[in-house]
């Protein structure tokens, strides 16, 4: 088991925003966590990666429990997360930003460089490397925050919504992308609104609805669930699905 959580609740006051969410994850599995906005999704995702501590709840990676560990030490200890609004370095090369995450494991200068330029290699920045980060647009921002996070070389990667806001072709390129991630040997959770994402690349599915799991199975599955298809997808995906 990679990961482990188990009836994870955070509460803000008197606002229960996850409420006894569970999730495991074996190595070399690709999960997704979707829901409706403020559904909890993002909010469990930040429990697990040390962004937040649970009212209640605990979580293990490989057996170790890092609840109440912080964000750095989740790093450390191999999990890596990418944020909804891509943060770059503007003034910084495209190589530089992503040094600044192989700095984590390679305290070298020479050696952080040599981990970051295989990294643009994998995710196709390498012809971008001396350009600023603030030229870059939308989707080379979002590939630039994949890049920096897999220059800390995670076990585990969460991604929260990283293909937002690209269009149908760059969608596309990205699910390759997270695909070649993958074939790398890093196991994935992601956070997405894109379904054709969520059955392109997951093997499993949890569902998160008003701070609770409704539902979790194969993608294929879930999405034909009644009670997924009310609370997520809505009456006109029930009937689009009812003409086929």
């Amino acid at each position: 088991m990679l990961l482990k959580a188990e009836d994870v609740t955070m509460s803000f006051g008197g606002f229960r925003a996850v409420s006894g969410a569970s999730l495991t994850v074996t190595r070399g599995e690709v999960v997704g966590l979707i829901g409706p906005n403020g559904a909890g999704k993002s909010t469990f995702f930040n429990c697990l990666v040390g962004d937040l501590k649970p009212t209640s709840g605990r979580v293990w990676l490989e057996g170790h429990e890092v609840t109440n560990a912080s964000p750095e030490e989740h790093a450390k200890l191999g999990i890596g997360r990418t944020f909804q609004l891509p943060a770059t370095f503007e003034e910084l090369t495209i190589l530089e930003n992503v040094m600044v995450g192989a700095f984590l494991r390679h305290p070298h200068v020479r050696q952080a460089r040599e981990a970051a330029q295989h990294v643009l290699e994998l995710t196709g920045l390498s012809d971008l490397a001396d350009q600023k980060a603030k030229m870059l647009g939308t989707p080379g921002r979002k590939r630039l925050e994949i890049a920096r996070v897999l220059a800390t070389e995670p076990k585990l990667m969460l991604l929260d919504e990283a293909l937002a806001g690209l269009t149908p072709s760059e969608v596309q390129k990205a699910i390759e992308l997270v695909r070649k991630i993958h074939s790398s040997g890093v196991t994935l959770v992601i956070v997405e609104h894109i379904m054709e994402v969520i059955l392109s690349l997951t093997d499993r599915v949890l569902v998160f609805n008003q701070g609770k799991v409704i539902a979790s199975g194969a993608p294929a599955d879930v999405v034909n669930d009644p009670a997924v298809i009310e609370a997520y997808l809505g009456r006109s995906h029930a009937r689009r699905q009812g003409t086929h």
